[in-house]
């Protein structure tokens, strides 16, 4: 009987790669597999020895199980409100303006445009958590920039994609929420746990960059004077007008998570607000910017939700038919043991990433490898960390990262896709490395949430 969960595993993976919508992928094979154990084959002659035990995941309990799991789960109403927080800032054109800014503040260095982009996407990546968004936006806004003063294609390609995918490790982070709600790990304790590793990868980035300025300057030339026209009294100006408001906006919301003070969900619904303050101060929301937040909120929040219930009839199917029993046989089986189980496991997450999403992954690798991570006495908080670093990095490889489709929809036509495969490689290399370094010493992940204990 083991075995049909793990042709339900299969099936469910191939109908992904092949391009068919997750929430039906998970939802269809939930079905498909109940009905091969269920009456139906009786009805039509048939008898399987496993039936007795099936009649326990018919799928009419599927509703309770999504009030218990979805409805009432309190720490999920933070999606909306941290997604409506980081539209908003985006449609706000807030975000332009910090890029804007922090050009000014770099250029004079060589490759500062290209260190700007990354400070900006990681204050984007504290605001927004959705890949998405920051990829597109930072690619509409950066780009053209870039290749203006004359920076070489795969680098400005590479500083994109990458600064873009830190909203998938930096707080608050829609994967993060993901990750707790599935592992069962505080999302404070998460959030306090990830911002030392996403700094500490924003700044490897920008070490990167400052190398390749060093080695071969005509790749990321300063900018000419020109281009920093700014007075020091106006660019004083500038710079508190236009950055110290959404820096505000994002210290408080997670300084109140960190201080205990607020949930990631109520801190979520702060920022919202803080949002399109920020917004009506600086005159910029109008009714088709509103209109716009709210669709892009809707489809976005809908996506999640809608992929969490046919994750969640997908898990109760595979476990009825005994698959967490037989995936902990196999993986406890391989040799190592918990370091043999940990590679593996990262191993497979990082593989999926080149062909599915992150919520693809979250919601069916994640809960079955869980349970043995505890098992072996590996820390959840840290190995949450390191999967949401993982994924981070699938965003990235080529052919299928997600994060190279969003920048090569919005790259300017002198941008190849050759281009942008070549300019990602050294990133994917760093956040391997960045990898290392979080299994080496995990008190990187561990020491700001055991202060706050």
């Amino acid at each position: 009987m083991h075995y049909l969960s793990l042709w339900m595993f299969v099936v469910a993976i191939g109908l992904l790669l092949i391009g068919y919508p997750v929430a039906f992928t998970l939802g269809g094979t939930a079905v498909l597999f109940t009905v091969i154990g269920s009456d139906m084959l009786t009805h039509w002659g048939l008898s399987l020895p496993w039936e007795p035990l099936f009649r326990m995941a018919r799928l009419n309990i599927l509703p309770g199980r999504i009030f218990g799991n979805i409805m009432d789960n309190y720490q999920l109403v933070a999606v909306p409100f941290f997604v409506f927080m980081g539209v908003m800032l985006e449609k706000s054109r807030l975000a332009e303006d910090l890029l804007e800014t922090m050009g000014v503040l770099f250029g004079r260095v060589r490759g500062g445009l290209a260190i700007s982009v990354v400070l900006v996407g990681t204050l984007l990546a504290a605001s927004t958590g959705v890949v998405g968004a920051s990829v597109v936006t930072m690619g509409v806004l950066a780009l053209p920039v870039m290749l203006k003063y004359r920076y070489d294609k795969g680098l400005a390609s590479g500083v994109v994609a990458a600064s873009g995918t830190l909203g998938q490790i930096i707080p608050p982070s829609i994967v993060l929420i993901i990750l707790g709600d599935q592992m069962g790990v505080s999302v404070g304790d998460l959030f306090l746990g990830a911002l030392i590793p996403g700094v500490m990868l924003a700044m490897l980035f920008i070490a990167w960059i400052a190398l390749v300025a060093w080695r071969y300057p005509d790749r990321a030339p300063a900018l000419p004077a020109s281009a920093r026209d700014f007075t020091g009294g106006a660019l004083a100006l500038r710079v508190l007008g236009l950055m110290v408001p959404p820096l505000a906006l994002i210290l408080i919301v997670l300084g109140t998570i960190f201080a205990g003070v607020a949930t990631p969900t109520e801190a979520g619904a702060m920022g919202a607000l803080g949002a399109t303050l920020l917004a009506i101060f600086n005159r910029r929301l109008n009714w088709p910017n509103l209109r716009a937040v709210m669709d892009q909120t809707v489809k976005l929040t809908g996506m999640v939700f809608v992929i969490l219930i046919g994750a969640t009839a997908f898990t109760m199917v595979f476990a009825s038919l005994g698959g967490p029993e037989l995936v902990e046989e196999m993986l406890l089986a391989l040799p190592g043991g918990t370091l043999g189980f940990l590679f593996f496991t990262m191993l497979v997450i990082f593989l999926l990433g080149f062909f599915i999403d992150f919520i693809e992954i979250s919601f069916i690798v994640v809960p079955v490898v869980t349970p043995i991570a505890i098992k072996l006495g590996v820390d959840p908080l840290w190995l949450a960390v390191m999967i949401a670093v993982n994924l981070q990095a699938s965003f990235l490889t080529p052919p299928f990262g997600f994060a190279l489709f969003y920048l090569k929809g919005v790259a300017p036509p002198a941008i190849r896709t050759t281009d942008i495969y070549r300019g990602v490689v050294p990133f994917i290399g760093v956040q391997m490395l960045a990898l290392v370094m979080l299994w080496l010493w995990p008190q990187l992940v561990l020491w700001l949430p055991g202060l706050a204990q």
